[in-house]
């Protein structure tokens, strides 16, 4: 046999474009694998010119799963951009916002885009291995999960005027006040929605128990961890100084989100238009960290609802209190936010601040640079701009949640590859445990991918018979 490549394109179930290239060596074992982001969109670079106001707008056509995060990461950064601190009922009301968003976003990717995988089996037939194969395996538990994202995109329509690309957060505020109808609306499905999560919950424990030796040498490696926290190192969503762990769980920085440049930077490679963050003091890659569920989890020291908090201990007790660093715990952990979320939510909607009207601070005191961070569903995501005194926008920077999980979404590729795949007779179920570790991370390709300049391109000439004739490049 002589070395071949295996492709995988598209990788489904996840949001955006990738492909993953396995190179096999002659022994039919792995040589090396691959992700390649292979989309592009440039919103840094087209936004220069705009208004800062216009960015909670503009920015939330980044992507339909989570235009919520986007459009309060740019209304944080308006905020600190036009000197406008919004009320304390803004905050909460944006806060709740946020978490319809993650109840949404983390209940869609548990049941519907992780769940095949999970309650069917890696090696299920692809045509069932879906969410037609869900409904028709579990019809009850399919409906009980699309009613969770349904409450969580009730909550970001409540608010915003519409599930997808909300008008509602601006800087100084919110446009909008919550009537006590519309409170006791959303507090009348908070129980099935805990209800559900308890099951998913069990059934990703019975999972666990079941597939230990899988979650054992499935991508498993160490790495830092990075996100924001609330002042007592408890988890935060919203708001907050941002923290880095190391490999062993020890603190090695904290700071104000506006000055995340003074700790992270950005590695390029030349075969992804996705770029690799990485703490600068280390340098890279000893410096890479993973954000998001995982990521959040490790950093959290507790949670401040009751029944998150009572999982978390749980959690922390897989790796006796280090660090997890298992990938397929990501789930585990989506899970555990998810339930926080809900928690959250009647916690938002017991504060009597919840139904004020003093929501917009119009005073300004014009900076002209400001940094809005959240803790988006995948991960933290940055927004940073700079505007001239008339507030035209003259640089944008985007560090979105998938791309500080590039290097470990393409380090669990390949590991994945050489567990698992092993020729000459490769299996499906081989191939989808290689996108399942892509999956693990909920990866937002569209939020992520932004550059400036010539981009590289590669085009493969094949003849009729598949034979490659010849390979074009720029870089």
């Amino acid at each position: 046999m002589t070395a071949r490549k295996i492709t995988i394109e598209p990788v489904t179930r996840i949001e955006g474009h990738a492909k993953v290239t396995i190179h096999m060596k002659e022994d039919n074992t792995v040589d090396r694998a691959y992700m390649h982001v292979n989309e592009f969109r440039g919103f840094e670079k087209f936004c220069e010119g705009r208004l800062y106001f216009e960015m909670p707008q503009i920015t939330a056509r980044i992507c339909g799963i989570c235009p919520v995060s986007h459009h309060l990461a740019a209304a944080k950064a308006g905020d600190a951009l036009s000197g406008q601190t919004p009320p304390r009922p803004a905050n909460l009301l944006r806060e709740l916002m946020h978490m319809g968003q993650v109840i949404q976003s983390h209940g869609m990717h548990f049941f519907e885009l992780a769940g095949p995988d999970l309650l069917l089996g890696f090696d299920a037939n692809p045509e069932t291995r879906n969410i037609i194969g869900l409904i028709n395996a579990n019809p009850d538990l399919t409906v009980k999960a699309v009613q969770l994202r349904k409450f969580g995109q009730e909550i970001i329509k409540t608010l915003g005027g519409r599930r997808i690309h909300p008008v509602f957060a601006i800087p100084g505020g919110v446009n909008k006040a919550l009537t006590l109808q519309e409170r006791d609306d959303i507090l009348k499905n908070s129980d099935a929605a805990i209800a559900t999560l308890r099951i998913g919950l069990q059934i990703i424990k019975d999972w666990a128990q079941k597939n230990m030796e899988d979650i054992n040498k499935f991508a498993v490696f160490p790495t830092g961890y990075f996100g924001l926290t609330t002042p007592d190192n408890g988890l935060e969503l919203y708001d907050g100084d941002i923290r880095l762990i190391g490999r062993d769980g020890a603190q090695l920085e904290r700071f104000p989100v506006a000055n995340y440049l003074d700790h992270i930077q950005e590695h390029v490679e030349p075969w992804s238009y996705l770029k690799f963050p990485f703490y600068k003091k280390m340098g890279y890659p000893d410096g890479v960290y993973r954000v998001g569920p995982l990521g959040r989890l490790n950093l959290a020291e507790k949670i401040d609802t009751p029944l998150a908090n009572d999982e978390l201990k749980i959690f922390k007790s897989l790796n006796k209190g280090k660090p997890v660093e298992n990938t397929l715990y990501y789930h585990y952990a989506r899970l555990i936010e998810c339930l926080f979320a809900v928690e959250r939510v009647s916690v938002l909607c017991a504060d009597p601040d919840i139904l004020s009207t003093d929501i917009l601070n119009t005073r300004k005191d014009f900076k002209g640079h400001g940094v809005g961070v959240i803790e988006a569903p995948r991960g933290t995501l940055i927004h940073d701009y700079t505007a001239d005194e008339g507030g035209k926008l003259l640089k944008v920077n985007l560090i979105v949640s998938t791309g500080h999980n590039n290097w470990a979404m393409s380090t669990a590729v390949e590991s994945v590859a050489k567990t698992y795949v092993m020729g000459p007779n490769v299996q499906e179920g081989m191939l989808n445990r290689v996108e399942a570790a892509i999956r693990a991370y909920d990866p937002c390709l569209s939020c992520s991918t932004h550059a400036v300049g010539q981009m590289p391109i590669q085009l493969d000439i094949v003849a009729p018979d598949g034979t490659l004739v010849k390979t074009l490049t720029r870089d």
